[in-house]
């Protein structure tokens, strides 16, 4: 890889980004990164060989800046961005609600900008990453996004209207997974087994329903009758689900998730 990038605010979700890409091919030495405190800087040089820089060192260095900063700290950080970011720069922005227009009404005109929502799997490189380009990103400006992050998983095109759809659904998903995990565990100890054989049993049931769910290329309908025996245990815990709302209940769930993430994009943020 030749061209320069730079995280931005390196967290977590940053920290995985720049492990997947040095696995994909990237060179440490390409890799520029920016920490709020000093001592998370210097540990990220130790662990992976990449540079640690300031902000606008990144922005007059890096042919890409990839912004994984908290959204209610993005204002603050395109502020010291912004006289320092030439227009040919490509900055991407991993911040949940806020459109590619925050951003190119503060960067120089003609500033390529494109969005992603990724998510926590990124930690084991099984990320469901959403892109959308802004008014001045090119297909090759996606293109590029794409292989970024196509190192810690998959990638989808969006239009940016659907961002904060995707931003509910994948973005805030696993998060009601483990949410739904945690309910079943419980719910194994009420049963009498003992916590740690309740979590393997349904850990492993999720991985492999997950696995049937991308390889069969079955409707998870069709899926869910092949377990639903008449008269049996499944339909019977089904019913229970439904009397209890389970279903309507994830479509609100849901709902304030996108509403939070425009409200988030309004400027927001209590």
């Amino acid at each position: 890889m030749t061209q320069k990038v730079a995280v931005l605010g390196t967290g977590k979700i940053g920290e995985a980004l720049l492990s997947g890409m040095i696995r994909a091919g990237w060179t440490p030495s390409d890799l520029l990164v920016t920490a709020r405190r000093q001592e998370r800087a210097e540990e990220l040089r130790s662990r992976y060989g990449v540079t640690p820089v300031t902000n606008p060192e990144a922005a007059k260095t890096a042919d890409t800046l990839i912004l994984t900063v908290k959204p209610q700290d993005m204002g603050t950080l395109l502020d010291e961005l912004a006289p320092h970011v030439p227009a040919d720069r490509l900055v991407i922005s991993g911040a949940a609600g806020i459109p590619t227009a925050y951003f190119e009404e503060r960067l120089a005109p003609d500033t390529p900008v494109v969005r992603v929502m990724t998510n926590t799997p990124a930690l084991v490189d099984e990320a469901m990453s959403v892109i959308s380009a802004g008014t001045h990103a090119t297909a090759d400006h996606l293109a590029h996004t794409e292989e970024i992050f196509g190192a810690v998983g998959k990638t989808l095109r969006v239009p940016e209207s659907q961002q904060d759809a995707c931003t509910a659904l994948s973005g805030s998903g696993p998060a009601y997974f483990f949410y739904l995990v945690e309910a079943m565990t419980d719910a194994g100890i009420l049963l009498g087994l003992p916590r740690d054989k309740a979590h393997e049993l349904i850990v492993q049931s999720a991985i492999g329903a997950a696995t049937m769910l991308r390889d069969s290329g079955e409707h998870p309908v069709k899926l869910r009758e092949n377990v639903t025996s008449p008269a049996g245990t499944t339909i019977n815990a089904i019913r229970e689900l439904e009397n209890h709302g389970v279903r309507a209940a994830l479509i609100a769930a849901l709902e304030a998730a996108r509403d939070r993430s425009r409200a988030l994009a309004s400027g927001n943020n209590s």
